[in-house]
């Protein structure tokens, strides 16, 4: 088990002290002992967190791989670097409080645009616009090669968590330490074809209208397009007051030519309703094997995520073999870094200390 170390120790002293004041929050560190009432291992949200973040500084891009990658960086230049990794239907602007706080603590923070996203492209137009799990993850190793990063922290949630959790996984080399939400997430695709208890299956509404042409008609009009990803926020995140500016923010990013075509492709490859391509069935013929994650890890559940699996993360807990801390944030819903910051922000820090 990682060692629960008080949250200051983590952040150390100093300029520090302040970050860590509005990491802890008024409800203490994630993995504090819980209070009357409160399942054991289970962290309180933040009764009132910090100041939001509007904006990322200017966005960079690099070449890298198949895809020319926009990112938003913070951090020293020379800071242990930690990428942030995004899920769908969200874009870089569920790390944009996150993001400063581990700049704040030194950190070089990189938050890049997945494929299909935001500023990011495809370097050809020849490119099939493939969203299988094993591509997602090679785009973040192509833009670490691209960096220069021999290693980093790699930290996300839904679409991320997965891509993330694959890297540890496959190339443990290159990942200093994991945060995943919802713990071991990747995608064993015989399996997958075994249905689910009915009411976990209705959370999953939107992955079977993709599998129709209904669907994907609706995935290419702005409007439509639009109001879905808008509901699927809306019920995912039961407790978040977000405002429109803050779902308008992100839901530009949806308009990159590719993303209907990605977004598509990936949830129905995930049914075996598309197909993947050859360069990549290596690395899912290992990946169904449920490879064990052996670099330390920190494994977040949500509350309120409709996605979250019943167990306190024990259904999981056999795949990370390595130094291991599991939380469960109560009170937030699916969009973690984005709810609860100061939670993530700490679980990427107590994760890095552990794998330093």
């Amino acid at each position: 088990m990682i060692n629960r170390r008080t949250f200051g120790q983590a952040l150390g002293l100093g300029a520090g002290g302040a970050v860590a004041a509005t990491l802890a929050g008024p409800s203490g560190p994630a993995h504090a002992s819980a209070p009357a009432g409160q399942a054991a291992g289970t962290a309180a949200a933040p009764a009132a967190g910090p100041r939001r973040s509007t904006a990322f500084p200017p966005l960079k891009k690099v070449r890298a791989g198949l895809l020319e990658i926009g990112y938003a960086e913070l951090g020293p230049a020379h800071g242990a670097p930690v990428i942030c990794l995004h899920g769908w239907p969200y874009d870089i602007h569920s790390f944009v409080d996150v993001a400063p706080l581990l700049a704040a603590e030194g950190h070089r923070v990189i938050v890049p645009y997945l494929r299909g996203h935001g500023t990011t492209r495809f370097v050809s137009p020849r490119t099939f616009r493939n969203a299988q799990q094993s591509a997602l993850a090679l785009d973040v190793i192509a833009l670490m090669d691209a960096l220069g990063l021999e290693k980093a922290v790699l930290a996300g949630f839904d679409w991320g968590a997965r891509t993330a959790g694959i890297i540890a996984a496959l190339w443990p080399e290159r990942c200093k330490a994991l945060v995943s939400v919802g713990g071991y997430l990747v995608i064993n695709l015989e399996a997958n074809l075994q249905p689910l208890a009915p009411a976990t299956e209705r959370a999953w509404w939107y992955q079977y209208y993709f599998s129709t042409e209904r669907g994907r008609i609706a995935m290419e009009d702005k409007t439509k397009r639009h109001d879905l990803t808008r509901l699927v926020w809306d019920t995912v995140s039961p407790t978040w007051d977000f405002d429109d500016a803050t779902f308008e923010r992100t839901a530009a990013a949806f308009d990159n030519p590719d993303y209907a075509a990605i977004v598509i492709h990936n949830y129905r490859w995930r049914l075996s309703l598309a197909e993947g391509e050859r360069r990549y069935e290596p690395y899912e013929k290992r990946l169904a094997a449920r490879p064990v994650i052996a670099v330390p890890t920190v494994t977040l559940d949500a509350e309120r995520d409709p996605f979250t699996v019943p167990g306190d993360g024990t259904a999981y807990r056999d795949r990370f073999t390595g130094p291991y801390d599991h939380r469960t944030l109560k009170g937030i819903g699916h969009n973690v870094p984005q709810e609860a910051p100061g939670a993530f922000a700490r679980a990427v820090l107590d994760a890095e200390g552990e794998g330093s």
